[in-house]
């Protein structure tokens, strides 16, 4: 399989040095873009055979799957321009997906995958769906300089540094979540998508100084009974803005990808 990727950041890099050390047998590298071109340039030569740095649209043509680990700002667009070339694509930035690139994946018969990332139960949240699902709540905990910059936080002229006890910020639905709080929130959007959608999923941010890990708790009610996971994160040693367990994931879906083997939901 030819693989390409856009973003070569934490994600990006760990998913190009597994490509050519873990499954070198079933997949190639065949080209990198990053908007700022050090960082290509860095990721490429750092592997044994470095693939060449191309646009965005010459990339998409020269793969086989396009693999997305830029932002939630460009990967809505990336997605679409991939879909409509007739590539595959895995989607790391899911914040920046709208429900109708759902609609156009299956309109072209391509793929498009969304690993868990920082969450766990997704593989229940789909069982689930077979049947009926009356309530989805994520809770999301993080300490308060995560949220700095946050666009609900700058409208809403919140003090964070003010904050010295456990502190609701945010309730309301996954689609309002994820624009309030684009860089936190994209595991709201997979839920969303496993389960019963971007304005049925309630979401709820918590805040405090106290704590030192990001969490992530989804509580799901349906026909099917009760389920309730809860998943602590540690940040990823080359970037404290990334769960390691989201960088671990990516290389779990890639591996999923290229194997004829398939396990769990």
């Amino acid at each position: 399989m030819k693989i390409a990727i856009i973003g070569c950041g934490t994600i990006g890099s760990k998913l190009a040095k597994a490509i050519e050390e873990k499954f070198k047998d079933r997949a190639e590298l065949v080209a990198l873009y990053d908007v700022d071109k050090e960082k290509a340039v860095l990721l490429a030569s750092s592997l044994s055979k470095p693939p060449p740095i191309l646009s965005p649209d010459e990339l998409i043509k020269e793969c086989d799957l396009v693999i997305e680990a830029a932002s939630a700002k460009v990967s809505g667009e990336l997605t679409r321009k991939a879909l409509l070339a007739n590539r595959d694509v895995m989607v790391m930035s899911v914040g920046g997906l709208e429900e109708g690139i759902l609609d156009l994946a299956n309109e072209k018969h391509r793929y498009i995958y969304m690993p868990s990332g920082a969450i766990c139960g997704l593989d229940g949240v789909k069982s689930a769906l077979i049947g009926k699902i009356f309530r989805v709540t994520l809770t999301t905990r993080k300490p308060p300089k995560a949220f700095e910059g946050a666009p609900y936080v700058v409208k809403k002229k919140i003090d964070l540094n003010s904050i010295n006890e456990e502190t609701i910020l945010f309730q309301g639905s996954a689609r309002e979540a994820i624009r309030g709080f684009p860089q936190n929130i994209n595991v709201a959007v997979a839920l969303s998508f496993a389960g019963i959608g971007l304005d049925k999923t309630q979401v709820r941010i918590v805040c405090s100084p106290y704590f030192t890990a990001n969490s992530h708790e989804v509580e799901v009610e349906g026909e099917f009974g009760k389920l309730t996971t809860k998943t602590e994160n540690i940040p990823a040693p080359q970037n404290p803005r990334t769960s390691y367990l989201a960088v671990l994931s990516a290389i779990a879906t890639l591996k999923g990808i290229l194997n004829y083997v398939k396990i769990g939901t």
